[in-house]
Order: C-alpha cells, then structure tokens, then sequence
C-alpha cells in the first residue's frame, strides 16, 4: 500500500546504538578501545552527514506554508478494468437529523455493514485499505492511493464475501477514487453535510487498521480543526482533522458524526520517526467527496487541473547553503510523458515563475494554478551553475494521468 501517512522528518530517523558482546580478558579491552575509535570517528562523520541530510528533510517534508515534498505530476494510475460511467448516479447528502445524537453502540450497527475492505493486487505488493458502500447497487468510494498501479482489487464486505470491483473513476489530487460491483442488494452509508462539523464536535471512525485481521475497527475522537490544509504530493488537501485514531488500513474508511452520518473519508495520519504522535487523523469532507464522486461517476476524470509534470521540493536558506545551489525549488523527477520533458531536468532549481520570485512549493503552485491548460508558464532557473530562462505550456492533469 503506498501510505499518504506524512513524517516529520525534521530531527530524522532514530538510529539504535549497537549493542557489545562481552569478550573475556585483554581482548575485549582492545576490541572495546577499537570500537569506540570507530564509533567516535563514524560520529564525527555521520554528524557532518546529517547536517546536509536534515536540512534537504526539512526542505522535503514540512508543513506546506513551510515547504515540503511537492508532486505536480499526477501518480501513477491503478491499471483496473473500467466501469462504464454516466448512468446519472450522484452522491446524496442528507441534511442534519432532529433529535438526540446516536449511541455508540447505535451508530456502529447503522453503519458497520457499510463499511468494506479494499484488496488491491499490484506487480510487487498488495494493497489493503478500506471503503465506505455509496449506492445499493454497488458503487464504492474509498482512497486513490489505496488501489495506485494496482490491476485487480475485490471489496471485502463484511459478510465475507468478496467481489471483482471495476474502476469508475480516480482522482489523485483530492485523493478519492470510486469502484463498482455487481450488487443489488449493498447497505448504503448515509452521508451527511461536513459543512455543519464545528470543532469539538465528536465523531467516530470505522475501518480496517493494519489489515483485515482488524476489519470493522471503531474509534471515537472530536473534530480538532475544520478546513486543514495539509500538502501532500504537491497538492493541497483541504481536510478535517480529528483525535479519532487512525492507521494504516484505515484509508477509505468513514469518519461519522454523532448522527451516524458519514462526513467523511479517512485517508491521513501524522507521524515521526523517533516519537509518537497521536490524535492527527484526517478525513477528506464529505463537500469535497460529493464534488469529486459525481465527477467521477459522470465521466470518469476530474478536469479543469493544469500540470507542469515535475516533482520539485523547497531548497530552503539551510539547505541551499550546505549544498552551494540558490534558494527555490529543485526538480526532482520530470514526467517522461509531461509538458516538462526536454524542458527542465533533474537538479534544476527554479527560482522565479512569470517573474515573481519562487522560495516555496506553494508560490510554484500559486503561479501554475493561476494559469489554465495550454497556457505557458515562463521560468528562470539554475541549472549547474548556469542561469537559464525556460517555458513551459501546462497540460491537463487527467490527459497526463491517463
């Protein structure tokens, strides 16, 4: 499964010290006074190491006001069969119900059997997630990374049963993909309206935590934050966020509010290498879901994206001074297929966009998301010591991620 999970990378992975066998006599003293001459000169090394690799990790993964890893190129699609689109379907969104909130209990059952796994198979590895049931008749909404370069995947339900499940229709940006199977007879989730959310209000969630051994796992939590933007593989993710407690597996899965609505769907978590960090799940609003579900289902694609076709991430003061480079953005990878290739190389740092100066990935994306496909985005840029000026004419995302 490739996880949307996001790391601070910013005091970087813990390392464990080795652990000393006893020796008996004269040479264990020599074999301890040798060892610690290497410990203390690899130190001495991995310290110098670590000051130029902390501060190319704190460039990567930040916050985005910050700078972090940035994909403007869509990720590699699943390769599933596709499902017809455009039988008129939509996704309802029901208003808030009167009354007293639900029980526990109560909302559990209401909506367990709504709540399905999601079995990819891809060339290497297979790929376990969670989906929530939206329609009778078999459509299936779960995470676009959850079924990413994958060729066949069956949805689990909680029966037991398992079924082929064809692709409508995916969108990276937003995360969210749609499946469907043969069923008449599916428990549909009600979702209700992520716009009434406020903080502190209680939700819950219901997935498939680290594996189908954990299947229909709820956990409870509040609504921490309303409308969070986290960037994630270059694109910026307007999200809830909640105490509720999530982990891999869970991407897909419902977050429900207090009426046993779904207002949302689970596809991040928060957390570090060297320390544990807890209650910072986020859930794609149902807004959003809607938005992009009925897109899909319509037509198979969410248009209306341009694309440069690169990754690119932050070249902050701190790194730019310990690898000698200007401060902007370093290309990372260009689309082979992109309206980048044979423009920008790996390595190039950008450092201004239709002459505005360029410190971060979000002013890159500011300057590109201003523009529409087929319009040109003129860049300047430090290729190995060289100053260049370079044009770019944007595709369309879904064209590029076809």
């Amino acid at each position: 499964m490739r996880s949307y999970y996001y790391y601070d990378h910013s005091d970087g992975p813990a390392r464990k010290r080795p652990q000393p066998r006893r020796r008996g006599g004269g040479a264990a003293v020599a074999l301890y006074l040798c060892a610690l001459a290497l410990l203390v000169g690899g130190a001495v090394l991995l310290r110098l190491w670590d000051s130029v690799w902390l501060s190319d990790m704190q460039a990567r993964f930040r916050p985005s006001e910050k700078g972090q890893t940035v994909e403007t190129a869509p990720a590699r699609p699943s390769r599933l069969e596709r499902a017809p689109t455009g039988d008129g379907t939509t996704l309802a969104i029901s208003p808030l119900p009167e009354g007293e909130p639900h029980s526990f209990q109560q909302i559990y059952q209401e909506n367990i059997a709504s709540v399905v796994g999601i079995l990819g198979e891809g060339d290497t590895q297979w790929s376990y997630g969670t989906g929530v049931v939206m329609t009778a008749d078999g459509y299936v909404i779960t995470n676009a990374h959850v079924i990413a370069d994958c060729f066949s995947v069956e949805v689990a339900l909680q029966s037991g049963e398992r079924l082929k499940a064809l692709l409508v229709g995916q969108d990276t940006a937003s995360d969210l993909a749609v499946l469907k199977v043969e069923a008449e007879d599916l428990v549909p989730a009600v979702f209700g309206d992520s716009d009434t959310l406020r903080v502190g209000d209680t939700v819950l969630a219901i997935g498939n935590p680290l594996g189908e051994e954990l299947r229909g796992t709820m956990t409870d939590g509040i609504i921490s934050a309303i409308n969070r933007d986290v960037n994630v593989d270059g694109y910026t993710m307007s999200l809830l966020q909640t105490t509720a407690a999530l982990n891999q597996g869970n991407s897909g899965g419902a977050l429900i509010n207090e009426y046993g609505q779904v207002v949302g769907i689970t596809n991040l978590k928060m957390g570090s290498y060297d320390s544990l960090i807890e209650g910072l799940g986020f859930a794609i609003p149902t807004t959003t879901v809607k938005s992009v579900v009925d897109q899909l289902i319509d037509c198979g694609e969410v248009t209306g994206r341009p694309t440069i076709g690169i990754t690119v991430t932050t070249v902050t003061e701190a790194t730019a001074q310990a690898l000698d480079i200007p401060q902007g953005v370093r290309v990372e990878t260009v689309e082979p297929d992109g309206p980048a290739f044979g423009v920008l190389q790996p390595g190039d740092v950008i450092v201004e966009a239709d002459g505005a100066p360029v410190r971060s990935t979000d002013e890159l994306l500011a300057a590109k998301d201003a523009l529409a496909a087929g319009e040109t985005l003129a860049l300047r840029l430090w290729r190995s010591g060289v100053w260049l000026e370079r044009e770019v004419t944007l595709a369309e995302q879904s064209d590029l991620a076809g």
